[in-house]
């Protein structure tokens, strides 16, 4: 099954009331109207796409330990997943599949990391739900996610809702500014350059992972060439 299918599914069940936080017909038709609102704004066309330059970004994982891009990009390409938190069952998903993907991706020489503006226990909670091998970085306040271009505010109308399903974004992201990154997944090249950007105002709506292999395959042919 593909993600997008095991995406499809999920958001089925969450809309049928089949979880045990069942949404009300208005909840579902604001949580719409907010995804209507972020594609309309035209922000994820307007955020970094290939061709552009990657913003540089140092971050900690889960155990505190500096991880730097540039570090990583001495070493091959860089596959980055911008993540929303450990309270998304959709970004959970994603993280499944890409550990899933993880040794293609590895054996094309690339590196794996996921960025999330959630606190360092969240982020471990994350990897040890998701039996993930790849770290999770912790963006405070989502600036790196900023220099992308992704971060955006929830309207407030949409901060109720998730008040009232105990996302409690300012604890779970040590920030009280309710603000998130639209879910996007980069391809970076060695010299630092975007080959490949997909970003998601709609979190429900995601690529397989499988369409990250041709990206690593032609830059391993451009490197070899």
């Amino acid at each position: 099954m593909s993600l997008q299918d095991r995406l499809n599914a999920l958001k089925a069940d969450f809309e049928a009331g089949k979880f045990p936080l069942i949404p009300t017909a208005q909840q579902l038709d604001a949580m719409r109207r907010a995804t209507e609102e972020l594609i309309a704004s035209g922000q994820a066309e307007r955020a970094l796409r290939a061709g552009d330059e990657a913003p540089d970004f140092t971050l900690k994982d889960p155990d505190g330990k500096i991880v730097s891009s540039r570090d990583l990009l001495a070493k091959g390409p860089l596959v980055v997943s911008f993540y929303r938190g450990v309270w998304c069952p959709y970004c959970n998903l994603e993280l499944q599949a890409l550990e899933a993907a993880r040794p293609e991706i590895e054996a094309r020489g690339a590196n794996l990391v996921a960025i999330s503006p959630q606190t360092a226990p969240n982020s471990r909670k994350s990897q040890r739900d998701n039996k993930l091998s790849f770290p999770i970085l912790s963006d405070a306040k989502s600036e790196v996610a900023n220099a992308f271009g992704i971060r955006f505010a929830l309207p407030d109308y949409l901060v109720e809702i998730y008040q009232s399903f105990k996302n409690d974004l300012p604890t779970i992201n040590d920030d009280p500014s309710w603000v998130l990154p639209m879910p996007a997944r980069y391809v970076i090249g060695r010299d630092g350059m975007i080959v490949y950007a997909e970003i998601n105002p709609d979190y429900t709506q995601r690529p397989d992972p499988s369409v990250l292999l041709p990206v690593l395959d032609r830059l391993r042919m451009d490197t070899a060439a």
